[in-house]
């Protein structure tokens, strides 16, 4: 019994060692699609043509519009938060969406919106070599975070090594895979805190990140008062659900580190990424992205041991007095990880957030929660087909 015990529990850590590779890996058919649509940048002239056109580039700066912000280098995710964003808007042609994404995928970007246009709304795509203001000058913590040999062997390296199994659960070691993937380290993710300085001229925007779905009009969310407030942001301390709605400070920084332990208090309530409104007026008074650097550096300073989980725990001390709490309808979360997700309860959000492991786009993703999301795919387009795209 203790042999065939000792054998399901191996088998147990096997099983979520392959699933954090099989939500950490590029599926095949994204991947042909990336690759398709960078060869139709280079041969066909209308993937290069300017997006947006001429005439409406005064737009990208007009605060009468509602500016998105999407930051990917997943074409096809991108593409559904767009689509679904437009076809539930009552104003598409008062949206503009900035598509920012890095040097490889820039080319296949611009090709899926030039060749696949969401009239009325309009789309700037941009990649972050585009942008003079990232000079790697501006960004030395990033810069140091990507190079680090610490932070690359914690994110990229052996995951069982040093994990010491017998001494954790599933539920702890599922967690702690799940802090390890590499998007943490990406110059994409951690893009959002410079907002301000990428778009000097916007006064209040809507970020989004790529795993998301739109399924309601979001224009009140301009009308939306946040008080003086920089960061409308659905708190996730608030609710029955354990799993999603129980987040304090607690659940992401280590109070044992004394620096922690001083300036922060563990009962404090976490908010969420993924559908926020910044007011970029009042951001630009504060000193949240000085903030955020100086607590990246010392994290940096203490072999990651004040916190492992990505960009949000620093967002969390940055933007501390700074959020105003939105209604928990506009942004539904954790239908990447949890597949008791009610049903009902998602027909109802306006934003439902793919956060976890199991996206969509992947072979893991729940079978049941999927369809809310592959609605939005072109499954007309003829590189969508001939990628196979969600084919098993």
């Amino acid at each position: 019994m203790e042999k065939f015990e000792r054998e399901i529990r191996e088998s147990k850590f096997a099983e979520l060692m392959n699933k954090h590779f099989a939500a950490t890996s590029i599926p095949k058919g994204i991947h042909c699609l990336s690759l398709r649509l960078t060869d139709e940048y280079s041969s066909n002239v209308h993937a290069r043509v300017q997006l947006p056109s001429p005439e409406l580039l005064p737009l990208l700066s007009d605060n009468s519009y509602h500016h998105f912000i999407l930051s990917t280098d997943n074409v096809l995710a991108a593409s559904v938060v767009v689509a679904s964003a437009v076809q539930s808007s009552l104003k598409p042609e008062k949206i503009v969406f900035h598509v920012i994404t890095d040097k490889k995928t820039y080319s296949a970007m611009h090709s899926w919106f030039a060749l696949n246009p969401v009239s009325p709304a309009i789309i700037e795509v941009k990649g972050i070599h585009q942008f003079d203001w990232l000079m790697k000058e501006n960004i030395p913590v990033l810069e140091a975070v990507e190079n680090n040999k610490g932070v690359r062997t914690y994110y990229h390296g052996n995951h069982i090594a040093g994990a010491k199994l017998d001494d954790t659960t599933p539920r702890m070691f599922a967690s702690k895979l799940q802090w390890k993937s590499p998007k943490y380290i990406s110059l994409l993710n951690h893009l959002r805190i410079y907002i301000p300085e990428l778009f000097p001229n916007l006064e209040k925007v809507v970020f989004l990140d790529d795993d998301v779905v739109i399924q309601r009009d979001l224009s009140p969310l301009w009308e939306l008062d946040l008080g003086g407030k920089v960061n409308g942001a659905v708190e996730t301390c608030r609710g029955e659900d354990d799993w999603v709605m129980s987040k304090h400070f607690k659940n992401y920084f280590n109070f044992s580190n004394p620096l922690i332990a001083k300036h922060l208090d563990p009962d404090e309530c976490a908010w969420a990424y993924g559908m926020n409104v910044f007011d970029l007026r009042a951001w630009r008074n504060t000193d949240i992205r000085e903030t955020y650097e100086y607590w990246l550096k010392e994290n940096l300073k203490s072999n990651m041991t004040m916190w492992k989980l990505g960009t949000l725990p620093p967002a969390l001390i940055a933007f501390r007095g700074h959020i105003h709490p939105i209604n928990p309808s506009w942004h539904m979360l954790g239908l990447g990880y949890q597949i008791k997700t009610d049903v009902e309860s998602v027909k109802k959000a306006a934003v439902i957030h793919y956060n976890g492991q199991s996206k969509p786009w992947l072979q893991i993703g729940f079978d049941h929660l999927r369809p809310f999301w592959s609605k939005y795919v072109n499954h007309s387009n003829e590189f969508v087909r001939s990628c196979r795209i969600l084919e098993s």
